[in-house]
């Protein structure tokens, strides 16, 4: 855009936000200000303008919410029509004296031909219509604010709490769960604002009637003390010039108290008012006893039978019209004719975009039941909300769905397609889990945990008590999915992360750092690498919570190494203290698992002599590695110990590489990655005197 058109957007925008400041100081200066007679019938003209206006906009919104600037509309138009009230009586009761056109045309045309001159008949149509604005519409709308707004705030939070279930099952985006949020919101502000707008609606009636009788009593003391007239002269112009200037402001108030109720009364519809109203009254049923009433009364005596007869033809008629019309089955004949063959496939029937999914059997619905609070759907947004500070990037959906195929009490764990949990339990039970030091055994169905493989046991709730007891530790079925759901996402989190988790992390880091992201990528690293590079490092239970420290490790990295697997070992040199702080805290030593020098020689000559293959250890000595390491970590494994397997940094990927499928809870470390001020604390040496572990014959 040139500067020009930059220019003339700047001035369009803030005269369109000078509009209403203007207006607002225009109708303090109808108050305080004499104006003449002719910008009286403007102002008149424009008020009846605009109340048309709303009142069209109010019948033609599909829901309340369409029209939510409705409550303050009300509020200027309410003052307009006052200032405008203020303004006339000033004119009235100044030249009243001078005749019906001293205050404009349009309140004499008001007071002359639409009640004939006459005033007594202006004053009872004035209070038929004051009747009907505040015992009627205003009185009706405001009690149906008042309730809408009560409603409205007693469901919020039952909605939010639908709004969170249906973003915990899949069923709807973040931005769509945000924008309900706010339509929810919005919706409890604008009942709020109409409850509180139906009483200037009401507060307008009744100064309405209150400046009638000011300007017939000032018109009358006026016109006989200061003006000479005669009690029936001054009658005759003061009043009648009041009964006009009130019409010509009541009818606007008529039609904008029409408006609000047709607005707080409406029930969201995808079709606007006229169009539900048609659909609804569009049944044969209702027209044709409406006819042959209407024809009966057509037929006796005395009755006007023209009239009534021919509105009898005109429902009659349109009782016809709606018989032969397409019925709903044959309108869904036609549209089941027009629609895709059943054989035909969609992609959405053969894909699934779901990164995470948890499948459940029928018999259990209850955990995701609302109407039983849905107790697994609290527990997964609660995981959700953990892992993603732990892992440091946003955990997707889980989408929930019942799958007929599993077995009443079975679930089942996806990720990226592929089952990664499945276990079977019992939503009407408790799962009592062997602590290891029970003082007597619980009877129950013995199963095994299916997150940790402990021993435990299916008991009743009403043992609940006798299993605490005995020193079992009790958990409810929900907690035993979401537990076991939570491992999964632990193990799995590389698996979840893609480019596009990489690029809202670069975004986030730019917003702070944005030289450190220009530094990085696309040069050295382009996106697909950074990806890469933090799947590798997810893989081996390294969180991306400080990713700026491992940013910068990578661009350092990416200057001295250019392949994969040795970029993604010196990214690891360079945040080992993240790796270590992860693994203990910082006054505790390390423990460690080392290697016997000469097994740390044995495994970097294979890991030279076999560069390039995945798995480059010999199969001898890797099954004797696997069966060693295993035989020591078991016991620090049962007792819950962190610690470390700490190798040569050529020998680390292989070996790691080695002991995931076997024993995925041991972290395996360079020596490297070690910070130079982290003490150790050696609990084992394998293949060591010790720790003796006989080589393969080829291998020695």
């Amino acid at each position: 855009m040139s500067a020009a058109g930059v220019k003339k957007a700047v001035w369009l925008s803030a005269g369109r936000g000078a509009v209403l400041p203007a207006a607002t100081l225009m109708l303090v200066m109808l108050m305080v200000v004499p104006i003449p007679a002719f910008l009286l019938d403007i102002g008149f003209v424009t008020n009846i303008m605009i109340s048309l206006a709303v009142l069209m906009v109010a019948l033609n919104v599909a829901k309340p919410l369409d029209f939510s600037s409705f409550p303050t509309v009300l509020l200027f138009a309410t003052l307009l029509r006052l200032a405008l009230n203020v303004a006339s009586t000033r004119v009235v009761l100044v030249h009243g004296h001078e005749g019906g056109a001293a205050a404009g045309h349009v309140i004499e045309a008001f007071g002359s031909f639409l009640i004939g001159g006459d005033y007594a008949v202006g004053i009872f149509v004035f209070a038929i219509l004051m009747i009907i604005n505040m015992v009627v519409i205003t009185k009706g709308a405001g009690r149906v604010s008042e309730v809408s707004a009560r409603f409205t705030l007693d469901a919020l939070p039952g909605k939010q709490m639908a709004i969170d279930a249906d973003l915990n099952a899949g069923l709807m985006t973040p931005e769509e769960a945000k924008a309900r949020r706010q339509e929810v919101a919005t919706e409890a502000d604008f009942y709020g604002s109409m409850d509180g707008a139906s009483k200037f609606v009401k507060g307008d009636a009744v100064a309405g009637v209150l400046i009638l009788v000011i300007n017939i009593v000032g018109g009358l003391i006026l016109g006989t003390v200061s003006h000479g007239l005669s009690l029936g002269e001054a009658a005759e112009n003061y009043i009648l010039l009041a009964i006009g200037d009130a019409l010509v402001a009541q009818v606007p108030a008529l039609l904008l108290s029409v408006a609000a109720a047709s607005v707080v009364t409406r029930v969201s519809s995808p079709l606007d008012l006229s169009g539900q109203i048609t659909s609804q009254f569009a049944s044969t049923r209702a027209w044709t006893p409406v006819a042959a009433i209407l024809l009966f009364l057509g037929v006796l005596p005395g009755m006007p039978h023209f009239i009534i007869l021919s509105a009898a033809a005109v429902s009659g008629y349109i009782a016809w019209r709606l018989h032969n019309a397409p019925k709903p089955a044959e309108k869904a004949e036609v549209e089941a004719a027009t629609a895709p063959s059943p054989s035909a496939i969609g992609w959405d029937e053969v894909s699934d975009g779901a990164a995470l999914g948890l499948e459940l059997g029928y018999g259990l619905i209850g955990l995701v039941d609302e109407r039983k609070g849905a107790p697994l759907m609290a527990r997964i947004t609660g995981i959700r909300r953990q892992l993603s500070r732990e892992l440091g990037f946003v955990v997707p959906l889980v989408r929930v769905r019942d799958e007929l195929s599993l077995g009443p009490n079975t679930y089942r764990i996806t990720v990226a397609g592929v089952i990664c949990g499945e276990d079977e339990i019992w939503p009407e039970d408790l799962l009592a889990l062997d602590s290891g030091d029970l003082l007597h055994d619980v009877d129950g169905r013995k199963v095994k945990d299916p997150t940790f493989g402990l021993d435990a046991v299916w008991i009743a709730p009403a043992r609940r008590a006798d299993a605490v007891v005995a020193g079992y530790t009790v958990v409810d079925p929900a907690t035993v999915v979401a537990t076991h759901l939570n491992h999964v996402v632990q193990m799995q989190a590389a698996e979840l992360f893609g480019m596009d988790e990489a690029q809202n992390l670069l975004d986030a880091l730019k917003e702070v750092a944005p030289q450190l992201v220009t530094g990085l990528t696309p040069q050295p690293l382009p996106l697909a690498s950074i990806a890469t590079l933090c799947r590798a490092l997810l893989s081996e239970g390294v969180p991306l919570k400080d990713f700026r420290r491992i940013s910068e490790a990578m661009a350092d990295a990416a200057r001295e190494e250019a392949d994969p697997v040795q970029l993604v070992e010196k990214v690891r040199q360079r945040i080992g203290a993240l790796i270590v702080q992860t693994i203990v805290p910082i006054k505790m030593p390390l423990p460690v698992i080392t290697l016997d020098a000469e097994l740390e020689t044995l495994l970097a000559q294979a890991v030279r002599t076999g560069q390039n293959a995945h798995h480059p250890i010999e199969p001898g000595l890797a099954q004797k590695l696997v069966q060693a390491v295993g035989e020591v970590a078991g016991p620090l494994l049962g007792e819950a110990r962190r610690f470390v397997v700490v190798t040569s940094p050529v020998a680390r990927r292989a070996l790691s590489r080695l002991l995931a499928p076997h024993i995925p809870d041991v972290r395996v470390l360079s020596f490297l990655e070690i910070p130079d001020g982290k003490s150790v604390e050696v609990v084992a040496v394998v293949g060591g005197a010790k720790e003796p572990m006989m080589l393969p014959e080829a291998v020695q």
